[in-house]
């Protein structure tokens, strides 16, 4: 599943349904999903709400850890489609992924996976 803006397609996770669009908003995130951009290289991406955000970083104080890492981490005020896909301009527009190494993406029978 995707959504494509002018610039920019995200790739839901491969085990995105109906389900685990409504639980992502309820959880305040989505990992496991990827960003193509207008050139064809594809960059990982999750999401996160500040709720959310906020919960790990008490939880990860609470054990002691040094910091909370995430890569390409983007927050949101809520993990929705909608949130999504207004958030996906901004991204292109700030050069978000100018800093980021592209994932391979492989190639079966023609189709990109």
């Amino acid at each position: 599943m995707t959504i494509t803006t002018v610039d920019i397609t995200y790739h839901f996770p491969p085990e995105f349904d109906e389900r685990a669009e409504y639980e992502m908003t309820l959880k305040g995130y989505l990992c496991g999903g990827e960003v193509e951009l207008t050139d064809g290289r594809r960059f990982p991406v999750t999401f996160f709400d500040p709720i959310r955000l906020g919960q790990d970083l008490e939880e990860m104080a609470r054990r002691g850890e040094p910091a909370f890492i995430e890569p390409a981490l983007v927050v949101i005020p809520e993990v929705t489609r909608d949130g999504i896909m207004r958030t996906l301009p901004e991204l292109v527009r700030q050069q978000f992924f100018d800093h980021f190494k592209p994932v391979a993406v492989s190639v079966a029978n023609g189709v990109a996976h």
